[in-house]
């Protein structure tokens, strides 16, 4: 049973930077998709960015070029920098696994596909 714990969050002013990371146990990494998704309050879910097995990457376009993500395969833990933070990035972040060919983003936001999810860091951003 694959487990994800986050950490990371916090608050910070626009313009900074926050690394989220979640350490994950009781899954073969080549098996998922690895990712992580975030829900603003009264916002629909979106997916932020994925990774494969094979370190291939997919960002939403929101983040793209401020976010980057990366796994450590020999830690089981994988990472969501976040650079030039905007108010707009206020969410609760989630740490994601899915086992969906091609790693597509809409299923590292879709509850129903995923195989697992972490509780969630809060990122507060002001300006």
């Amino acid at each position: 049973q694959v487990q994800l714990v986050e950490s990371g969050g916090g608050s910070v002013q626009a313009g900074g930077s926050l690394r989220l990371s979640c350490a994950a146990s009781g899954y073969t990494y080549s098996s998922y998709c690895m990712g992580w998704f975030r829900q603003a309050s009264g916002k629909e879910r979106e997916g932020v960015a994925v990774i494969d097995s094979d370190g291939v990457t997919s960002y939403a376009d929101s983040v793209k070029g401020r976010f980057t993500i990366s796994q450590d395969n020999a830690k089981n833990t994988l990472y969501l920098q976040m650079n030039s933070l905007k108010p707009d990035d206020t969410a609760m972040y989630y740490c994601a696994a899915v086992r969906v060919s091609g790693c597509p983003m809409w299923a590292i936001a879709t509850m129903g596909a995923l195989d697992a999810w972490g509780q969630g860091t809060l990122v507060t951003v002001s300006s």
